[in-house]
């Protein structure tokens, strides 16, 4: 299998911070050094809302050697304005102020991480609005972008490997970037990381744009896909499982309709998700209805 890694250059940034400021809407930050604040402080001061882009399922027709490729992250989408970090939905998160202190004033984009398979550990940390410091000790922010107008996504990586590099904040990585040879190494790539344990592969195509909202350009590849739907009903259990859940009706956001009932554990059938909550699911194929086929309870989606 052979990848490429994609290397540093180390272009200067004082020129693009106004336009970039400009572009987040961000103006009252536009001045040098974005006039940062205190982090307790900026999270309440501005509520200003950003979206990254949201990626779509890989396509087996696209030739993989026109994108870089990195580990798909089990973490929490985490966007950094140069003064403020937040949740994808613009919520601020309440990370403490030294965490956010030595981050460059360069918009990033990224996952709050932990390590494989601590998705619950990592949700409970990030979501308390009281930080506490030793269990952000262990957490990373882990950049995969530096959004920017007008800038290729080769050229924004080889911009947020020189940023983070020059910011030599211990807690703050950037995301591996490579590029794959051929369709069957990047299946071999696939294969790798969920064999360690990862959730799968993300795709991100060159010479693309930078788009907030759900994008062609980003894609995400996993052994098996995952989705989310709405709870609408909950569907009492027979025989075993009488006097509990047995089955979550779900919404898809087109409209569609389908029963869950496997991947609860006990807990979860004494006190399923609550209506209208959100929440997780994979599965292998779809039905010619395009509902999802061998589907399996993954998480609550937590608010954001």
């Amino acid at each position: 299998m052979r990848f490429q890694s994609v290397g540093a250059v180390a272009p200067g940034f004082a020129a693009i911070r106004r336009r970039q400021a400009l572009f987040w809407g961000l103006g009252a930050m536009a001045g040098a050094g974005y006039g940062r604040q205190s982090g307790a402080a900026t999270a309440s001061a501005t509520t200003t809302k950003l979206l990254g882009e949201w990626a779509s399922d890989w396509d087996a027709r696209l030739d993989p050697t026109q994108f870089l490729v990195s580990e798909k992250l089990d973490g929490v989408r985490a966007l950094w304005d140069g003064a403020a970090l937040r949740f994808r939905s613009g919520r601020a998160i309440a990370a403490p102020d030294w965490f956010l202190a030595e981050l460059p004033g360069q918009a990033l984009d990224g996952e709050l991480w932990l390590a494989r398979n601590s998705f619950d550990r990592l949700s409970g940390t990030v979501r308390k609005t009281q930080p506490v410091d030793a269990e952000w000790r262990a957490l990373r922010y882990m950049v995969f972008d530096a959004p920017a107008p007008d800038v290729s996504f080769a050229l924004r990586v080889q911009r947020l490997q020189t940023v983070v590099q020059g910011a030599q904040v211990p807690w703050l990585l950037a995301v591996e970037q490579t590029q794959a040879a051929s369709a069957h190494a990047l299946q071999l790539r696939l294969r790798q990381v969920a064999a360690l344990g990862g959730e799968g592969l993300m795709l991100h195509r060159l010479d693309a744009q930078w788009k907030p909202g759900r994008s062609e350009a980003v894609r995400k590849l996993k052994l098996q896909p995952d989705e989310e739907a709405r709870v609408v009903a909950h569907i009492a259990g027979k025989g075993k499982l009488e006097g509990q859940m047995g089955a979550l009706l779900l919404e898809m956001p087109g409209g569609k309709r389908f029963a869950l009932g496997t991947g609860f554990s006990a807990a979860d059938r004494a006190h399923p998700p609550a209506i209208d909550t959100q929440v997780t699911y994979r599965y292998r194929d779809r039905t010619p209805q395009g509902l999802p086929k061998f589907a399996s309870y993954l998480r609550v989606r937590e608010a954001e």
